[in-house]
């Protein structure tokens, strides 16, 4: 006896670890997000540019989202050419390269906006993927601090705009010139110790997380995660002296008042030319956004701020949310940054050998998404499906494509019945898969008539929960009324006005 022929094997449907499918109504709160950051930037005066999600792999250059593995951090493939092209990992570095291709016919200073899609080869966890959206602004060709002083004020109205109310967030300001200070006033200038000034500045980002005696357990021989010797795992410190460790600690500390953060970093890095600098800078941008009406508690000289790409020079920034919430398991979460951005005025001068001064600010949209989700800020029910016409007759399908034709072309979203039409109540469960506000049904006695039937869907779901018997029910034909065909359109709009639907 023959064998049987093997069935074809199943190819089993898997989606890549680190991405999500996304359906209509995130894409429909992003889309609205993004309309709304949009009118803020271009308010400011940004207009769009749009760069590909691939650029070739010596334009990105070393500098990676992740310092500790600098030749890592991207996706990237050989092309037919041998040359070397990865997915961006940010929208800064693509900007630069458009930049210093265009120099000569773009407006200095440019001032430009882009959003996208941009990818980071990095191990996923919750609420971190490996494809996420970013919305950027940027000025190239000014060394201005007037130019980072509006980065802060724009992100300032961007989440005002989104409805994150005052109080609730928080745009914190530094510079990376005052940190170079810090290091170099405790000695740690210089090649040979980059390992240690990376260990410092680690420990100065964790003063969000972390009191200021934690870190500075950091800062010396090391920290237990347990806060006792042997407990947790240990996390080996910088190695510094006390005194040196008060000097970091002093300059970053969290001041309310920006003068008093000021006059700190001025007497601790009075003989730091790179540290002055810093605190001259990030005087200025305090007086710009005072004499605009923006308060502390709107945007913060903040010390502490530890931007983690190498590619910034000056001013840093970063958008905090402040509020506390809860996740789906009622646990509190606490969102933190949402964007943020700086000085790179070594990026487009890599291409150019000329000093090109430019400063950006990204808003990471996914994970701002989210956050005005669990805040309640976005619409989260499901969106609107299309007026469904139904079909009763399969002799008259051109009847009915003509009403579907009719409602469009009033503005109105509709569709035709695609499937099967030999049973009318699959066709009605599929209008309320789709969640439909209404459906069309004309059978021949309507069509001798001149009429239609419409059957609105929403307030029959409602009479539906109220009605207790299948016989209240079939004598109440809740919501089914008819109207002249004449009238269809006008009848539609009166239903979905009732409703308050709207699509998109």
């Amino acid at each position: 006896m023959a064998d049987k022929p093997k069935k074809p094997q199943k190819l089993k449907a898997r989606l890549p670890r680190g991405l999500e499918d996304r359906g209509p109504t995130a894409i429909a709160a992003t889309r609205r997000m993004t309309e709304t950051i949009r009118e803020v930037f271009e308010r400011y005066g940004f207009e769009p540019v749009e760069t590909p999600a691939m650029e070739y792999t010596d334009a990105l250059g070393k500098f990676l989202p992740d310092q500790d593995r600098p030749n890592e951090g991207v996706f990237s493939f050989q092309d037919d050419d041998e040359q070397w092209i990865s997915l961006r990992y940010d929208l800064t570095a693509p900007l630069a390269r458009y930049v210093a291709e265009n120099f000569d016919a773009l407006p200095k200073p440019y001032r430009s906006y882009r959003a996208g899609y941009v990818f980071r080869n990095e191990k996923p966890g919750p609420g971190r993927f490996r494809q996420f959206m970013q919305f950027d602004a940027d000025t190239v060709g000014s060394g201005s601090p007037a130019a980072d002083a509006e980065m802060c004020m724009m992100a300032a109205d961007t989440m005002e705009a989104l409805g994150i109310p005052r109080g609730s967030y928080v745009v914190k300001v530094n510079n990376r010139k005052v940190l170079d200070g810090v290091l170099e006033a405790i000695g740690l200038g210089g090649e040979d110790n980059a390992g240690r000034r990376l260990t410092v500045l680690r420990a100065i980002d964790k003063l969000d997380k972390f009191p200021a005696d934690e870190v500075r357990k950091l800062l010396g021989p090391g920290r237990w995660d347990g806060g006792e010797e042997g407990k947790g795992d240990f996390t080996k410190g910088a190695d510094l002296n006390s005194a040196d460790a008060h000097v970091v600690l002093s300059v970053t500390e969290k001041r309310e008042d920006w003068k008093e953060s000021i006059a700190a970093a001025d007497i601790y890095l009075a003989k730091s030319e790179i540290g002055q600098a810093g605190v001259s800078e990030l005087e200025e941008i305090a007086k710009l956004v005072t004499a605009s009406g923006y308060g502390s508690d709107r945007i913060r000289i903040d010390p502490s701020v530890v931007r983690g790409l190498e590619y910034y020079t000056g001013p840093v920034y970063e958008v905090e949310l402040l509020f506390e919430t809860k996740d789906e398991k009622g646990r509190p979460v606490r969102f933190g940054s949402v964007g943020g951005g700086g000085r790179y005025d070594g990026l487009v001068s890599r291409f150019r050998g000329e000093p090109v001064p430019a400063t950006g600010f990204s808003i990471g949209v996914s994970r701002l998404q989210a956050a005005l989700t669990l805040l309640g800020k976005l619409d989260t029910r499901p969106q609107f499906g299309p007026v469904v016409v139904t079909v009763f007759d399969r002799e008259r399908v051109a009847d009915y494509q003509k009403m579907v034709a009719q409602l469009r072309s009033a503005n109105i979203r509709a569709e035709l019945y695609l499937g099967n039409p030999k049973n009318m109540g699959n066709q009605l469960k599929y209008a309320d898969r789709r969640n439909s506000p209404c459906v069309i049904i004309q059978g021949s006695d309507e069509k001798a008539r001149g009429e239609v039937q419409i059957k609105d869907l929403i307030e029959g779901a409602k009479a539906a929960a109220a009605i207790a018997s299948n016989q209240e029910w079939r004598e109440a034909r809740p919501a089914q009324f008819s109207c002249a065909e004449a009238d269809l359109v006008a009848k539609v709009r009166e239903v979905l006005a009732r409703h308050d639907v709207r699509w998109g």
